[in-house]
């Protein structure tokens, strides 16, 4: 016969709820910590967010970087209206590996690295092979300071691998995205293409 035993319940159950109060709290912790580290272009406080899910490999989001993004800064972001956030989707492996060198590098040379790349997309990314790509990608980054070591030992990253992964899954699980680029306004996923005239229109309803 198993004997109720008051003290040991009350023990077990304060032990049970501190497990679970820290593994919360380190949850929210990382989950706070991810969204801290995100590349943006902005002001914290501009009243519109524009959220941009883009892969390194995808020529529209190359487009997208040189054609877009400078016109919206000139007009919104320059007079705090917008703050554009940067989040890495990428859609094969080549453009995995840029994400993953992208978020090893000083978080002041992260905007200059994505120009970079994006400048560079069809020289590094046009291989039949993930070696070959690799190879391109090595050189291109040697000029941003990435020496061949840092970049061999930034590839097989755990941590910043599950940081582009896990924002990956948390993205389309959240606006259901399937293509890059992706962009969504205060929370909002953009319908219909991701032209500059798409998207004043949906600034200008919010400002």
């Amino acid at each position: 016969m198993i004997k109720f035993n008051l003290n040991s319940n009350i023990f077990l159950f304060f032990k049970f709820f501190i497990i679970f109060v820290i593994l919360v709290s380190k949850t929210y912790a990382e989950d706070t910590k991810l969204k801290k580290n995100l590349i943006t272009l902005g002001l914290e406080n501009a009243p519109v967010k524009i959220k941009i899910f883009s892969s390194f490999t995808c020529p529209h989001c190359a487009d997208f970087h040189f054609n877009i993004i400078p016109k919206i800064k000139e007009k919104y972001i320059n007079n705090g209206k917008v703050q554009l956030i940067f989040i890495d989707f990428p859609l094969d492996q080549a453009a995995f590996n840029a994400s993953k060198l992208l978020h090893c590098i000083e978080k002041k040379e992260q905007i200059n690295f994505m120009d970079t790349i994006y400048e560079n997309q069809k020289k590094w990314a046009n291989e039949s092979s993930i070696e070959d790509i690799n190879k391109n990608l090595k050189k291109i980054v040697k000029n941003l300071g990435i020496s061949s070591s840092q970049f061999d030992t930034c590839l097989i990253d755990d941590v910043i691998s599950d940081k582009i992964l896990n924002l990956r899954i948390e993205a389309h699980k959240e606006y259901s995205i399937d293509s890059t680029p992706t962009i969504v306004i205060n929370e909002k996923k953009l319908k219909g293409s991701a032209s500059l005239n798409n998207i004043i229109k949906r600034i200008e309803k919010i400002i």
